[in-house]
């Protein structure tokens, strides 16, 4: 295969197209319109909720599809999509038995935005950088009525060692994903960044051996598996390094604009 063959490029946010500040590099935005004009689709995926995307990523938001909450959500272009949300009762079920782990925060990801039930300003710091849209409630039980895309539970130091084991059993029903460093996603059992790619490649006519596709956590191996041109980063997590075919430089080394200046030289030289 050849890079000059890509058409669609996808890449997670956090730990791959952002820094550790959080921030997109100006390299990347000179790098967007070249993209465009080599006829590439331009897609971020991200466990993040939709509203978070689009403020990343303000200046282009209207020019790319968007997969949101972990393949909760796609927009495409214009045009928005749902994308396998939960059963609301199978929600309110769980979030009893969630409150049992010590040490947690649930976060309720909904079309309207996110839903907490805590008033812990530290934890809400944090959280409005990943959910601006957000509601407080005083019960999360109460709601009934709002499309849930999936349930993010928080923990301070490791969700890895302190969350996924008092959730791993739930793998027999729904998507569970160890998300971040602090994160754990449960959600619909067909809700994932490689399913939704899976969606925009029908879509858009695009094969997996015409997408390149960038990720550093365990959300982001499917979306891997459904392209060939795969790239972990350098800071990814090491079931991310054995699944991917490339490996890439750090989201702090702009590794994922380095591969994308590649894109657009073979892009160029085959033109």
């Amino acid at each position: 295969m050849d890079l000059s063959d890509v058409k669609l490029v996808v890449t997670d946010m956090d730990g791959t197209l952002l820094n550790s500040k959080g921030k997109v590099s100006d390299t990347f935005l000179d790098i967007f319109p070249q993209l465009q004009k080599a006829g590439i689709h331009f897609v971020a995926a991200s466990g993040r909720q939709f509203y978070s995307i689009t403020q990343k990523l303000t200046t282009i938001k209207e020019k790319i599809s968007i997969i949101a909450e972990n393949g909760g959500m796609i927009k495409f272009k214009d045009h928005g999509m749902m994308f396998n949300a939960m059963d609301n009762e199978v929600v309110r079920d769980l979030i009893p038995r969630l409150r049992e782990i010590e040490n947690i925060f649930i976060i309720l990801c909904g079309k309207k935005g996110a839903f907490i039930e805590t008033d812990d300003e530290q934890f809400i710091k944090m959280f409005k950088e990943y959910y601006p849209e957000y509601f407080y409630m005083d019960n999360l039980e109460k709601i009934t009525d709002e499309v849930i895309f999936k349930i993010a539970l928080y923990h301070n130091v490791d969700s890895e060692k302190y969350i996924y084991p008092s959730v791993e059993h739930l793998e027999e029903e729904l998507q569970v994903k160890v998300s971040g460093q602090h994160w754990v996603d449960i959600a619909h059992p067909d809700a994932n960044k490689g399913n939704a790619l899976k969606a925009l490649q029908m879509k858009l006519g695009i094969s997996e051996e015409e997408t390149m596709a960038f990720g550093d956590f365990n959300n982001d191996l499917e979306m891997l598996h459904h392209s060939y041109f795969s790239y972990a980063m350098d800071n990814a997590h090491p079931n991310i390094k054995n699944a991917a075919r490339f490996l890439t430089k750090s989201n702090n080394e702009e590794g994922v604009e380095i591969i994308l200046d590649q894109l657009i030289q073979a892009k160029s030289e085959k033109a």
